[in-house]
Order: C-alpha cells, then structure tokens, then sequence
C-alpha cells in the first residue's frame, strides 16, 4: 500500500505540488482574522477562582487598571521648583489620557487642614503657588510624612515623585482601546521632555504591562524568526547535503507555519506572546520529518539506487514511524489543553496542527519536489555514516557499563529534582530588552510597583465603615500589613479619619487618632467628601452603601511563594483578630498570577498522565509488542525528569512556563524512540537479526537523521530563550535540555536496555 501510494505521488509530482500549493493557501486565508489580545486577564481561565474575586472586588469599587508616570529630577529632588511645576503640568495634561477616570499627583493630592472652626480641602500644590525656599519645604514636610503620599506618590527621601493614572477601558476593543492609552501616554512624554529638561520620565502600570506583550512578539518577530531560519537553513545545508533538498525544507516549514496560523485565524484564536511562540516552535517540530524522510533518500542514492528508486525506499521505511511521531507529538502539544491558562492551550493546539500540516506536507509534497528539483546521484560512504558505525559498535561492546554508567547518571540528575520549588515573578515576564520591564524594576526599587493585594473589608451592615470597633480592626489590620518586610506601602481609609479628626481638633497632633464616636466618624467623611474635587472622590476605597472600604497593600517586586504566603499570613491574622469581621481573601493581578503556577501543575500533571497513557498504548499498538512498548517508556520518560533534575541543580525555581514543559517535550521525545525502535524491529522481523546486529542495522540507518532532528530541536528551542518574553526563553532552555537527554537516553540507554531484555529469538517475517 505504500508502495502503491509513494507511486502514485512521484508519478503526479507536478499535481502533487499545485494541490500542496492550493491547500496551503485555503488554509492560510483565515490568518486575516488572526487578532493579538493585550490584556493580561488572558493568562486565567473564565472560572479561575482569583480572577473571580479580583472582579468582584472591581465591581464593587472603581478599578485600578492604571498607568504610572515616575517622574526622575537630575538633581535628586522631587520637591524643587522646576519639577514641581512639571507635576502641575503633568497631571492637568494627565486628564486628558484616553479612558482616564482619576489622576492623583503630589499636586492635586487633597490637603486637609483647620481654619478657625472650618476644615480647608485644597490641592496641595497650585498652578499659581509662589513656590519660594519657605513654600517648597513645606510641600515637603507635608509630603514626607503623609502616609497617603510617602512609598506610593513621594519616595521617603524625596528623590523621585509618581503620578498615578486610572484607566477604566470600556472593554469593546482591548486590542484598539489600550494601544490608544498608550499612544498618549508616549506622545505626552514626548512633550514633556520638550518643556521640561533635567527630569527623566519612566513609565509602568497594568496598562504599560498590557502593551508589553504585544512588544514582546514583535521583538521577537524581528529578532529571532530571522536567526531561526538562518540556522535551519544552515544545518539543512550541512545535513542533507544539497541545495533542493534545503529549499524543499524550508517550503515544507514556511507552508506549515502558514496553515497552521490560518488554521488558528479560522478557529478565532487570539494570540499571545505563548501562544505566538507557535511561530518559532512549528518550525523545529516540521523540520523533522523532512529530515528523515531526506536523509534515508540520500543513504539510498549512496548505496547506488536512482532517485526514484531511493524515495521509493525512504517513503517505505519512513511512511510508519513518521505518522507515529506526528500522532505523539500532536498528543503531546494537545495535552496542554489541560492547562488552567487560556494561552498555553492556544499554543499546543496551534503547534498541534502545525505537526499535522507539516506531516502531510513531508509525504506528498516533500517527495514530489524533490523529483522535480535536481539532485546529485553518486554512490559514496561518508565520515558521518562511518561515525555511526563506530557508535554502534562501541555500545555495544559496552553495553554493560552503559547500563551501570547511565543509570547513576540517571539517578544523581534525578535526586535534585526537589530541589525546584513553584516560584515566579511575573514582571520577569518580560527581559530586560523591554521599555516595560526596566521602568517597572526602576519604580519597584525607588518608588512603588505592580506588586498588590486589595482587600474588601466588610462591617456587615449600610454605614458601617463609621463604627469605631470596625475602624479600629481595620487600623490594626493596616498595621500588621505595614510592619511585613514585603510591603511598600499601605493605602486605607483609617489614615483619613485619623487626619480629619486632628484637623477637626485645631490641628493638635494629640488627636491624630481615630474617632471613637460613630456619628462623629460619619460627620467627618460627609465633610470631607463633601470638599473634594470631581474625580478624586472616595469611591475608589468606599463601596456605595458604605459597608465596606478597599485597603491596598504595595508591595516590592516578589516572588510568588511569598506573595502567597504574606496572603495565608494575612487571612490567618484576620481569622485570630476580626472573628466578627466577614473574612475576605485578598484580591489582585499580583495574587492571580502568584496562584495560576501552583494551578497549572496540578492541571498538567493531569494532561501529562492522560498523554503517557495514550502514547504508551499507541506505541504498544504499533510497535506490535508489550515487552518494547515497556521498554521504549524508559527514554521517553526520565529526559524530562533528569531536565528538571538539572534545573533544579542549576536554577531551582520553576515558573508557570516550565509547568508545561513536560506535556509538552513528552510527544517530542517519543520521535527518536520511535524512529530507532521501528529501524530496530525492522531488522529484527524483516531481517531476521539477532538485538546486537538489530542495533547496528538501526544505529546505520536511523543514526545520523536522529542527530540532524535533535540538533534542529535543540538550536530551534536555544534561538526560543533570547526571546524577550521570559516564559517562552525558560520554556525554550527547558525543552532544549530535555531534547539533548533524548538523544542520549536512545543512543547510550535504549540500544542496552534492548540486547538486554530483548534476547528472544524474531521469525523472519
């Protein structure tokens, strides 16, 4: 059968190609409708419990989606004259930023102070102020010891000053909506820096974050596609020996991508920076198939058959085992879809098609091209062919103490596996190379970050947020939070009471405490809300019934183990302090991002498992034989295990990228073990070979194309970790290590493990 196929397709080659030609184009029509989604919330699936919560929280109060401008004087001054005025005009300007709800700055921060028997609300800086020596250092006394102000708009020494930007996005078009926001915000830096010298300006917040991950794929488009190819083409040209065989290659890899990416526009995918790694990874998984298919047609123009006659070869022996690897590669990319983050199932599906386009592709245009394509005919052995059959022969002279050797070696990577531990930093998203992730380091360090937990805290009751015994919970909570070496900054309700109730009191810092009188508390909010500009209401920290009030905790750039843990801590404290108090779990991006590692794992584990199972059914299946399907699990499963023993040698944290890896390079690695299985099982049935000569027949045979496949792989996953997104870098680094330890399992491993329980003896067939 297909003997009769491979016939049929050289005999057509030119139909073969138009029809290829046409496929590919019907496919890749639907890339048009290929949209890129730039909002974070793209990472958690719709029933992720944080995401709900983090929503709720932002119906309750108005949203902190927000931009921050961190202003940066020369001079190390944030309370001069020069740049203060620029905090004025920055801020006026500020209100005009698309979607913009509020603007807090330095200088419209709402002073409180009394005035006889009246209390005086005011802008803390005016446009008018004569900011002279005496006027500007109490800017600054106010300022610095404003705990409303101080870590989150001022630095505590006065070096940098922050303006906070909230954007409320309507939510139709994010892919149009944020960019929109953006495109201000850098247009009004511009200008700044025209009106303004000796004033640097750094940019961070969700919406920067946002526009970071389109940035990310375009950086990576520019960047690293381009190395890609070069070095496919390059190893190509050094593997296949030839201009056609090349070309045809990277026909094969480019159609691929482009049926798969339409294929993903068709399904209305949205990409993402992961899922948009399909674009790289496609290619070093399409390669493969070309390379065995290739590499046994020119072996067979070497020993001296015709070209014809040699595809005819290649396609016979190649036909199986290539379908197999595509089944279990695609298995493997296809278990992500187990995943809990939306972006990642995107990616195994896009990669999955990709696998499957790229197979078509190798058995019927690959073939037909290359009868089209001139190709060198001449019978010759070469070094690297000699090279395998040293190889061959030294393991199995040694196959004893490769046994021994591999599996210490097996065992010492292994045992540092627990040494990895769940950990993240989501602004490491991002490498340095991005405007984003240096701004949002810049201000972490010498402001306030991304990093938060927002809690709703709930009095039970309309109005409740006035009674003293709940202000007091929520002061003491505010406190606890403060004193944690996490925490930038606090930002609750209480601070205000306590300064109303000093302002009310003659300004006598004696009574900078809370009021202990309910309808007194009540008074001096009505008052003070009352006062306050339009914009810069309490709405942000009250809830409409006044039942409740939002307190933020800024914390330093962490990792997720802590933010979890200052999380339980925080509920803990709750639970032995507030038993009266409806209990509340934290709510933020931050804490969204810190639980979505520890939910993929478990998801994965889940979607590994359901992959192992259907792979090892498949090769028991195919490879017609329960003792070699047992014995082809051992290379495929301890490569991930022994990478993950090495990460956790060398790095020892693993993130939500690498929670992936193993579903993901478990379809890959099954390619080598079956392509050396089925060459071994072939001499072993057809030939009639004893496991020694069998190894031999495969090493010859399958040899040199398993290098080329594992070099392509391993150089297509390496180029992955320039990339500027940190998760496709780990995920790259990750899966490249893991492809290196295939290779070594099959070549010095699996060729032992065989001639050692493979010892009965095969009917020739």
């Amino acid at each position: 059968m297909v003997s009769r196929y491979s016939e049929w397709i050289l005999k057509f080659k030119w139909l073969v190609v138009m029809l290829s030609v046409v496929w590919v184009m019907a496919m890749g029509y639907g890339a048009q409708f290929l949209s890129f989604t730039n909002d974070y919330r793209v990472f958690f699936s719709k029933e992720n419990p944080q995401l709900l919560a983090f929503e709720n929280l932002q119906d309750t109060y108005t949203k902190n989606d927000n931009v921050m401008l961190v202003l940066v004087p020369e001079d190390g001054n944030a309370f001069s004259q020069n740049t203060l005025k620029a905090v004025i005009w920055l801020t006026e300007q500020a209100w005009q930023t698309p979607f913009s709800t509020r603007v807090d700055s330095l200088s419209n921060y709402q002073h409180t102070f009394a005035e006889g028997d009246d209390l005086i609300v005011q802008d803390l800086v005016f446009a008018d102020d004569e900011l002279s020596d005496e006027r500007l250092q109490q800017i600054r006394d106010i300022a610095i010891h404003e705990p409303l102000l101080v870590n989150r708009l001022v630095s505590p020494r006065g070096h940098v000053t922050g303006i906070n930007i909230t954007i409320e996005l309507k939510g139709v078009d994010l892919t149009a909506e944020n960019p929109l926001v953006v495109t201000f915000i850098r247009n009004l830096e511009t200008e700044f820096k025209q009106q303004f010298s000796g004033i640097d300006i750094r940019t961070t917040g969700i919406i920067m974050m946002n526009n970071a991950f389109p940035e990310a794929s375009q950086y990576d488009m520019q960047h690293l596609v381009p190395i890609m190819f070069l070095v496919f083409i390059i190893v190509l040209f050094f593997w296949v020996k030839g201009l056609s065989g090349t070309i045809t290659t990277l026909f094969v890899i480019i159609f691929s991508i482009v049926g798969a990416m339409g294929l993903a526009g068709w399904m209305g995918i949205a990409l993402t920076p992961p899922s948009f790694s399909a674009i790289m990874i496609i290619p070093t998984m399409s390669i493969a198939h070309s390379v065995h298919i290739l590499m046994n047609f020119i072996i067979a123009i070497h020993h001296g058959e015709s070209r014809h006659q040699a595809m005819i070869h290649s396609l016979r022996i190649n036909m199986q085992p290539v379908f197999l690897t595509t089944l279990t590669t695609a298995i493997g990319f296809l278990s992500m879809n187990f995943s809990d983050a939306p972006p990642f199932r995107d990616l195994g599906n896009i990669v999955a098609m990709g696998v499957v386009v790229a197979y078509v592709l190798s058995i019927s245009f690959l073939p037909a091209m290359m009868m089209i394509l001139p190709v060198k005919e001449h019978k010759h052995e070469t070094r690297t062919s000699k090279l395998m059959v040293n190889l061959a022969e030294f393991v199995i002279a040694q196959r004893k103490g490769l046994l021994i050797g591999m599996g210490v070696f097996i065992v010492l990577l292994i045992s540092f596996l627990p040494r990895n531990e769940l950990n993240d930093e989501f602004t490491k998203y991002f490498s340095s190379e991005i405007e984003f992730r240096r701004d949002a380091d810049f201000a972490s360090d010498n402001l306030s970050g991304l990093y938060l937990i927002d809690y709703s805290l709930e009095s039970g009751e309309a109005g409740g947020i006035s009674d003293p015994q709940f202000l007091q919970h929520v002061e003491n909570f505010a406190n606890w939070y403060r004193a944690q070496p996490e925490v930038i900054h606090v930002n609750v309700i209480t601070d205000i009471f306590k300064r109303l109730n000093r302002n009310l009191h003659a300004d006598n810092d004696d009574w900078y405490r809370l009021p202990q009188q309910r309808d007194l508390a009540a008074q001096y909010l009505l008052l003070y809300e009352m006062s306050l500009p339009y914009g810069l209401d309490l709405n942000n920290q009250i809830n409409v019934d006044k039942s409740s009030t939002r307190m933020t905790a800024l914390l330093y750039n962490n990792t997720t183990s802590n933010v979890i843990a200052l999380e339980n801590r925080a509920q803990q404290w709750l639970r032995d302090n507030t038993p009266e108090m409806m209990q509340n779990d934290g709510a933020s991006p931050t804490l969204m991002f810190s639980h979505i590692g520890f939910r993929n794992i478990r998801a994965m584990l889940l979607g590994t498992t359901v992959a192992l199972v259907l792979i090892s059914l498949i090769l028991i299946f195919a490879l017609r034989s329960l003792r070699i399907g047992l014995i082809s699990l051992v290379p495929n499963l301890i490569p991930a295990a022994m990478a993950f023993g090495l990460w956790g040698l060398m790095v020892g944290q693993v993130g939500l990228a690498l929670s992936v890896v193993t579903g993901m390079t478990l379809g890959i690695v099954v390619d080598d073990t079956v392509h050396f299985l089925s060459k071994y099982l072939r001499a072993r049935r057809e030939k009639g070979m004893d496991a020694p000569d069998a190894v031999r027949y495969a090493f010859s045979t399958v040899g040199l194309a398993l290098i080329a496949t594992s070099v392509v792989l391993a150089l297509g996953f390496l180029v992955l970790t320039r990339s500027a997104f940190a998760l496709n870098a780990d995920m790259g680094l990750m899966t490249a290590i893991t492809i290196i330890f295939a290779l070594l399992a099959d070549f010095l491993l699996l060729p032992p493990l065989l001639m050692a329980l493979d010892k009965k003896e095969m009917k020739h067939v």
